[in-house]
């Protein structure tokens, strides 16, 4: 018989779902050893054997609650629908080269150790604009999100804090070329069968 009365709660973005109950996890360990987690897993400014693990970890760790629960909102709003368009294991990806590539572009060119998941926010953001690109179309969404949101980054730059707007841009920039990249994918294969 069909229970047509009862809900039930599902794990509907396991990525999105995943990411945020690891930084939630990251962000109380932080809270409990007095600033020591983050500091274990910030990614450095040099590159050494830490790195490994910091070019990953660094994602999930937040300065303070205020920081954690602006990106984790970004993240819950829009990873179900880049999740039902790209899949789990393809948003997973995007976001490790993202974190990878940001990683190393900090390593590389600036003397700032970094944490949080700003950069995969603003790949999230930009991936969103351009869900629904077709064939050498560019949608004037995803051009008003990168002079809105990239612009602002590069304007904030200019400012002395403690936000990484490079981060964001990079972030930008990981988003508008996956999600080209593999929307052109899609497009081929739909064409071939």
């Amino acid at each position: 018989m069909n229970n047509t009365i009862g809900w039930k709660i599902s794990y509907n973005a396991k990525f999105t779902l995943t990411f945020c109950f690891i930084s939630t996890f990251f962000l109380i360990a932080d809270r409990l050893t007095g600033g020591g987690w983050n500091n274990a897993l910030a990614l450095l400014p040099e590159l050494g054997w830490s790195s490994f693990y910091r070019m990953l970890s660094y994602i999930f760790c937040h300065a303070n609650f205020q920081h954690f629960t602006g990106n984790m909102l970004y993240l819950l709003l829009l990873g179900p629908i880049l999740e039902e368009k790209y899949g789990t294991k393809v948003l997973a990806l995007m976001t490790l080269i993202t974190a990878i590539l940001t990683g190393l572009i900090n390593a590389l060119f600036f003397n700032e150790a970094i944490i949080g998941a700003s950069g995969i926010v603003f790949m999230f953001i930009v991936l969103s604009s351009i869900v629904n690109v077709k064939e050498r179309e560019i949608p004037i969404t995803f051009l008003l999100v990168v002079i809105i949101y990239i612009g602002g980054e590069v304007m904030n730059g200019f400012k002395e804090d403690n936000i990484s707007q490079f981060g964001h841009i990079i972030g930008g920039f990981c988003g508008g070329f996956l999600g080209y990249l593999f929307n052109k994918a899609t497009v081929n294969k739909s064409q071939i069968s």
